[in-house]
């Protein structure tokens, strides 16, 4: 990258599961709290942004260009273009990317980027047959054609297509994501209570965090609907009383007979927005703006969809190559937490020489995902995965901390469904 692009500023709602204190505000009423908090804090006019771009996975039919919008909705001006980018668990990541391109490119300066996601409102769909029988009733124009066509209806045609799970599921591969965690871990020999002992962590780490208010700073509080009378302040995820024998209960859920990937040491089904404002660094320089961070480089892979969760080993062994440095120039590492197996499969990936000889063009590993440094706050096993908005959490999240620690270099990193990965690497201000 020929400059770095600024994170001036960024702001995200509380991570809550799917089904509960969110229920009730779409993908964008979430992200424009999210954006209306961030123009409010950064002081910024609204009228400077050029461009604002966000992610969202499971586009909502009520509110297609969803970035569209929450935008308007959040205040920005009728003349400030918006639109949503696609890239499944990456989105939030995309929409970073996205606009240092187009800054790199020149077409923009400013932008306020981030993503969004209410998986507590992915709809059930219709059966092919159930469209068909309301396309026939449609057109059906005398009384006895009605009658002919209500008599052909059975219930068993309108048991749902569950959208979430249909969303989930690799259409190459033919396998859900919890089965790609599953292939890994037979891959990799991680046993069930390697995968349970990485699960704990996660929400023992979260839990401390929660506890020393380290995660404050980059969370506002959300009014929660439909009374009001209260505000969501902190991440619902993180479980006090986890425990390993709470954990080894569980029984797999993807593979019944023979698997090890549970509830418990996947990920849970979560929704969130956040909001990053970006601009080039001699931008940010010339408005007097102290960033959080900056961007100094990214790349993509693509990988076996099966194996989608080494996308992180990938995409780093990608940027790599662009952007000279190593494991060891690291302060802080972010690695996306879909499955405790596909984390454990990243560790073993990132340390194998034979693993970066075969599928990496390298004669040396990548190095060690230190664990010392990865994922100090807790990850998405306790936190949450609302998969448009969990590439933007991951930078706000790695920039926060970097501050804390004084530390400079940082990777975020994670696993995209469909056979990608993705890799940033950020700098402290």
């Amino acid at each position: 990258m020929k400059e770095r692009i600024a994170i001036v500023d960024g702001i995200r709602t509380p991570l809550c599961k799917a089904g509960g204190v969110f229920k009730d505000m779409q993908a964008e009423d979430l992200g424009a709290v999210a954006v209306s908090e961030l123009l409010a804090r950064s002081e910024l006019p609204a009228e400077m942004v050029d461009e604002l771009i966000f992610g969202n996975v499971a586009q909502p039919a009520g509110a297609t260009n969803v970035a569209r919008v929450l935008a308007l909705k959040a205040g920005l001006p009728e003349s400030t273009p918006a639109y949503t980018v696609q890239r499944n668990c990456g989105s939030g990541a995309e929409a970073l990317t996205t606009a240092a391109a187009k800054m790199l490119a020149g077409e923009i300066s400013v932008a306020v980027v981030g993503g969004t996601e209410s998986m507590s409102n992915i709809p059930f769909l219709y059966q092919p047959r159930a469209k068909q029988w309301f396309e026939a009733f449609s057109r059906a124009r005398t009384l006895a054609e009605r009658l002919k066509v209500l008599l052909a209806l059975r219930l068993k045609h309108f048991q749902p297509i569950v959208g979430l799970v249909s969303g989930l599921t690799d259409p190459i591969s033919g396998l859900i994501m919890g089965k790609t965690a599953e292939v890994l871990a037979c891959d990799f020999h991680i046993t069930r209570e390697e995968q349970d002992a990485y699960a704990l962590l996660s929400h023992e780490r979260a839990m401390a965090a929660q506890a020393e208010g380290r995660l404050a700073a980059e969370i506002v509080p959300v009014p929660v609907p439909p009374v009001y009378t209260g505000a969501q302040q902190l991440d619902d995820g993180p479980r006090a009383d986890q425990s390993l024998a709470k954990l080894q209960k569980l029984r797999p859920y993807f593979d019944r007979h023979n698997g090890t990937v549970t509830v418990g040491n996947t990920c849970p089904i979560t929704d969130a927005a956040a909001a990053l404002l970006v601009m080039t660094e001699s931008r940010a320089r010339d408005l007097g703006l102290k960033p959080l961070g900056y961007l100094v480089d990214y790349a993509y892979a693509g990988l076996d969809p099966s194996r989608m969760g080494l996308g992180p080993a990938f995409a780093t062994a990608k940027l790599m190559r662009r952007k000279s440095f190593s494991m060891q120039d690291l302060d802080l590492i972010e690695l996306n937490e879909a499955f405790a197996a596909q984390v454990i499969a990243n560790e073993r990936a990132f340390a194998s020489a034979a693993y970066a000889q075969a599928h990496f063009d390298r004669y040396t590993a990548l190095g060690e995902l230190d664990r010392g440094i990865m994922n100090v706050n807790g990850g998405a096993i306790a936190l949450g995965h609302p998969v448009g908005m969990t590439g933007a959490r991951l930078v706000l999240t790695a920039l926060h901390e970097l501050r804390r620690r004084d530390g400079n270099l940082a990777l975020a990193t994670m696993c995209i469904g469909g056979g990608q990965g993705g890799a940033l690497l950020l700098e402290a201000a």
